[in-house]
């Protein structure tokens, strides 16, 4: 094996730049700093109780009692047994975060692009253009880092599968594994999925090549060797995959049990996600041009200040202190203007890599050009979503699982990978000498046109081709007068005309630089390092807009994101187990699931029943669900806005004996007759569990008691004594996978009641009853990945074996022939 220095030193300098420029765009964490990301400050609080079990056990708890009523802990950063990918990815991950994400987009998409033959210089340029994209270094701000994580990992799996194409079978098979690996334990299903879509474009290209090449016995062997890599990667995953999947149809994602809507009428929609829902975040036909002009849509909803705009101006003639102008400028969200109800910033591409796409166009040809058009083509229509609705209705109603996932501006990472993979190879195209000097300048000539004719016509006629109206803006004209609106209306025209100045620029200079290189007055290495610095330059030039130093806050702050307010230190006073609920942020926050056990929380799949419950009754006045789930404490807000702590006397508590049960078909029945019921006296349980209590009878008996005497996250403790049968109605939700129930010492039955709570016929006497959270999926996951991780050390371990016998043969029939 000839590993000299000529031959990996490049290599590494690559990696040291990537290592640097992580680094110095994210600087404050060489000072200890944290970027204060709000998803992440969520998911500190909804994750507090199970990090806090298990600093102070060594034990996971797979369970918390913090968000949602409770909750398998499967999707809040819970650790498997056996999990060595994760070991791996967390290698790979060395640098602070956010630092860490951004060498993961700058590496993955190296490994790519050199795995698409092209060299170093060209890898390097390719990978700063993807890792500096703006909508991946939003989400970093934002603190969507799954995504993040399994976008960077894309790249990669990519990698693996176009190697296997290459007849590369060995090396192929083990990037894919590992690649794949790596991508599902990044945690982002969504991102997968999407990425799997990008896969079937490129396999069909693959395929229709293979056809036309008669090369479909090859094909077909790819194919099987992929589908063992991918299965060998979930398998190294099992314990996770199995236990999402288990949550998954417990959870507001999978098929609701509810035929009815709480207004009585037939529920459409039992499978998946509102059509409504999925397409709330629908990008607008033309705001697609964003992906070439950053600011031609207003940017973001919080543009940074600016003290020479004309909404400053109108401030200032408001008489608004100068000292506060900057504070007021930031809290009206006013500059973004698009279809979506908001967005962070622009999913900014970058006028030079654009540019360089659209003349890849002309310069590229085979199948590598037509499966990044197909991805990048199908990408853009499916984020229109319900502003292309008849196209993305029938991927909702057809397409196995598309309509699981929100957000559908998310599968604009798609073409975020592949314009740019594009661009470096219509610039590698240009710079070479393939073709014909002729067929090049007449490329760049269209390409120029094109792109450049397109800024100068936005320039030229913005007036008569946008509006400037955002659709909110009804609401300032009638709180603020027109005036209010017209000031922000020049600053949106202001950015879109000083960024299409910016993009036009750039496209003459690029034509320019390449132009030059035509008539060689340049090198190809300067022409490459110019290019660079020209992308990297406009990219992070957005980039900082949106995300700086700012963002980064002292460690101690970002790791104790929320404050005890009086009105927690009030509720922390009572020992007692009992859960809180907090009106302002109602089910849709995380920070009351810091401090307490709540029935809010923070994540896109709620366990459903509580939904239902909350649509059903909470919303409608009705705090049946706060007594059913012992909610105690309600944080309300007094008419000043000063928060106070309201006691529920109707809480029922955390055990209770009930002395009347009513048995019904099915739970739409279940849910309704809530309503009628005192839930301290009766439960109400579906037919088939009605074995579990068939001809016993529960007469009231004032001296029974159940009384809770021990809790953990994943532990119950009871007493009960009674002199007869009794029939207890637990607090706690009904998740059959895992819970078991133990009446001293020995398993017993336990099942739904009350929609949402565990119930048990519990017999007369004095008995210990206990819960216990014991996922047997967890168990069967974890001997998978296991087994799993063993085959695929020892493919690597094979893999190496064999690339040094082969390289020590090569070497061998060298030295004879010499």
């Amino acid at each position: 094996m000839n590993f000299s220095l000529k031959k990996i030193g490049p290599h590494l300098a690559v990696v040291l730049v990537f290592i640097v420029t992580a680094l110095l765009y994210f600087s404050p964490v060489l000072s200890g700093k944290k970027m204060f990301q709000s998803d992440i400050q969520q998911y500190r609080g909804m994750a507090r109780e199970q990090m806090d079990f298990r600093e102070q056990t060594g034990e996971e708890p797979y369970w918390t009692d913090a968000a949602f009523g409770g909750m398998p802990t499967y999707q809040l950063g819970a650790k498997y047994p056996f999990n060595w990918i994760k070991s791996l990815d967390l290698s790979i991950r060395f640098l602070p975060r956010p630092a860490d994400y951004l060498f993961l987009y700058f590496i993955g998409f190296y490994i790519l692009l050199l795995v698409l033959k092209l060299d170093w210089r060209y890898a390097g340029l390719g990978a700063l253009a993807f890792g500096f994209s703006s909508y991946l270094i939003i989400i970093l701000g934002v603190g969507h880092n799954a995504k993040a994580h399994a976008i960077a990992y894309m790249p990669l799996v990519l990698g693996g599968i176009i190697l296997t194409f290459r007849k590369k079978y060995i090396w192929g098979f083990v990037l894919t594994t590992v690649a794949m690996a790596l991508e599902i334990v990044a945690n982002h299903m969504q991102m997968t999925y999407y990425l799997m879509l990008l896969v079937m474009v490129l396999g069909a290209a693959y395929l229709i090549d293979a056809f036309r090449k008669k090369e479909l016995p090859h094909f077909f062997k790819s194919v099987g060797i992929l589908i063992l890599a991918v299965g060998l990667a979930i398998g190294t995953n099992a314990a996770n995959l199995m236990a999402t999947s288990e949550y998954s149809a417990f959870s507001t994602r999978g098929k609701s049990e509810l035929t009815i809507t709480p207004d009585g009428n037939p529920k459409t929609d039992v499978g998946g996600l509102d059509k409504a829902y999925i397409n709330q975040y629908s990008y607008g036909i033309s705001e697609s041009l964003d992906l070439f002009i950053a600011g031609l849509y207003g940017g973001s909803n919080s543009e940074p200040y600016k003290k020479d705009s004309a909404f400053t101006e109108f401030l200032k003639k408001q008489g608004v202190p100068a000292t506060q102008v900057p504070s007021i400028f930031g809290q009206f969200g006013l500059y973004y203007w698009g279809s979506q109800p908001g967005v962070s910033g622009p999913a900014y591409l970058g006028a030079v890599i654009v540019f360089l796409f659209v003349l890849g166009l002309f310069m590229v040809k085979g199948r590598l050009k037509w499966w990044l058009i197909g991805g990048t083509l199908l990408s853009l229509l499916l984020s229109f979503g319900g502003n292309l609705s008849w196209f993305t209705d029938l991927w909702i109603d057809y397409f196995p699982l598309y309509n699981k996932f929100r957000a559908v501006t998310s599968i604009q990472v798609i073409l975020e990978l592949c314009v740019p993979v594009l661009a470096v190879f219509g610039l590698y195209k240009i710079l070479q000498k393939t073709e014909s000097k002729e067929h090049k300048l007449n490329a760049l000539k269209w390409t120029t046109i094109i792109t450049g004719g397109l800024s100068l016509i936005i320039l030229l006629f913005n007036g008569s081709l946008f509006s400037f109206s955002g659709g909110n803006d009804a609401f300032f004209i009638q709180n603020y007068g027109m005036e209010f609106i017209n000031a922000v209306k020049e600053d949106r025209k202001a950015l879109l005309v000083s960024d299409t100045i910016k993009t036009l620029v750039l496209v003459l200079i690029a034509a320019g630089l390449i132009w030059f290189y035509l008539k060689k007055k340049v090198s190809e290495t300067q022409v490459i390092l110019v290019m660079a610095i020209l992308i990297v330059f406009d990219l992070v030039q957005v980039d900082r807009r949106y995300v700086n130093t700012e963002n980064f806050m002292a460690a101690r702050i970002v790791e104790k994101p929320f404050q005890a307010t009086q009105a927690d230190q009030q509720i922390l006073q009572d020992t007692t187990r009992y859960r809180v609920y907090e009106q302002s942020i109602g089910l849709n926050g995380a920070r009351t699931s810091y401090f307490h056990s709540s029935i809010g929380g923070y994540h896109g799949a709620k366990p459903a029943r509580l939904q239902d419950l909350v649509e059903f009754y909470l919303y409608n006045g009705n705090i049946k669900p706060l007594n059913l789930l012992n909610v105690k404490y309600i944080i309300t807000q007094n008419e000043e806005g000063a928060e106070q702590v309201q006691i529920n006397p109707q809480a029922n508590g955390n055990a209770w004996f009930v002395q009347n049960v009513k048995i019904v078909a099915d739970a739409d029945t279940e849910i309704l007759s809530l309503d009628s019921l005192n839930t301290k006296q009766t439960a109400v349980v579906q037919k088939q569990f009605a074995d579990e209590i068939s001809g016993k009878i529960f007469p009231q008996d004032s001296t029974a008691s159940i009384n809770l005497i021990d809790h953990q996250p994943n532990y119950l403790k009871y007493q009960s004594n009674s002199d007869m049968d009794r029939l207890a109605v637990f607090s706690e939700v009904y998740y059959p996978n895992g819970w078991n129930a133990y009446i001293d010492g020995n398993k017993a039955n336990h099942f739904k009641a009350d929609y949402i709570l565990r119930g048990m016929v519990v017999p007369a006497g004095n008995h210990i009853i206990e819960f216990k959270f014991e996922p047997q999926v967890v168990k069967t996951g974890s001997k998978i990945s296991l087994v799993s991780n063993i085959l695929l050390v020892l493919v690597i371990i094979g893999a190496v074996f064999f690339y040094i016998k082969r390289s020590k043969k090569d070497l061998d029939s060298e030295t004879i022939a010499q």
